[in-house]
């Protein structure tokens, strides 16, 4: 064995002892300060060579309110089919259009967090069921398209053009837009449970209910906002 390599072992075989010993090695830095990895002492706080056990999230502003109107407008359009059935007209108006600003407002927040149109619209380009991403963008644009036709749909119907044709096609779009939503109001959280934040991946069976109950808690209060129930005792 050369004898540089046989004072390296008997170096280990010392820190491997004083480990045993104190289970804490005192490791000195003899790379000298040259080196572009300086051997530090590591700690939950300073990580491994300084750097942190955990990196900071690299989101802008667009993502949180990406999860508020994702989540708003997905609820509300649950809340639209619920209006729907129960026969309150006010409350069924008033819900499709809160919906219809959040799907507005959704892909430009999507596409500006990605940086680039081309990102958003490559990943259309295949639908993988096992990639939150790609659920998720194929999520909002049928969401999307179901909610503007049951605006419209509904909307004929109000000003005196409808049939049943549009009748029909409304309630068809009102429940693909009210079941793609609650998936819309909810992927999100798939994406923040395989991250490595405890708070999120420890509970990532429970977070996708915490998102769903968070937006239809914002939709309802955005609804009485708008004052429906005082519309919805009028009607």
């Amino acid at each position: 064995m050369p004898e540089r390599a046989r004072i390296s072992e008997d170096k280990l075989d010392a820190l491997r002892e004083e480990a045993a010993r104190t289970a804490e090695a005192q490791v000195p830095n003899t790379a000298g300060a040259a080196t572009p990895f300086p051997i530090q002492k590591t700690t939950p706080e300073a990580g491994y060579h300084g750097n942190p056990l955990l990196k900071p999230p690299t989101w802008t502003w667009q993502v949180p309110l990406y999860f508020f109107a994702g989540g708003v407008a997905g609820t509300s359009s649950f809340i639209a089919l619920v209006a729907h059935v129960a026969g309150d007209s006010a409350l069924l108006r008033a819900a499709l259009w809160v919906a219809f600003a959040g799907a507005l407002i959704s892909p430009p927040l999507l596409i500006a967090d990605l940086g680039r149109p081309a990102r958003f619209l490559n990943m259309l380009r295949v639908f993988k069921l096992r990639s939150a991403m790609s659920v998720g963008a194929w999520t909002l644009m049928l969401f999307s398209a179901a909610l503007g036709l049951a605006v419209v749909c509904h909307e004929l119907i109000l000003a005196g053009y409808g049939n049943s044709f549009f009748t029909l096609l409304e309630w068809v779009t009102e429940v693909t837009a009210a079941f793609s939503g609650l998936i819309l109001a909810s992927y999100t959280s798939v994406l923040l449970g395989v991250t490595a934040i405890p708070v999120w991946s420890e509970n990532r069976r429970l977070v996708p209910a915490v998102f769903l109950a968070g937006g239809l808690g914002s939709a309802s209060a955005l609804l009485e906002l708008l004052g429906f129930l005082a519309l919805s005792r009028n009607s």
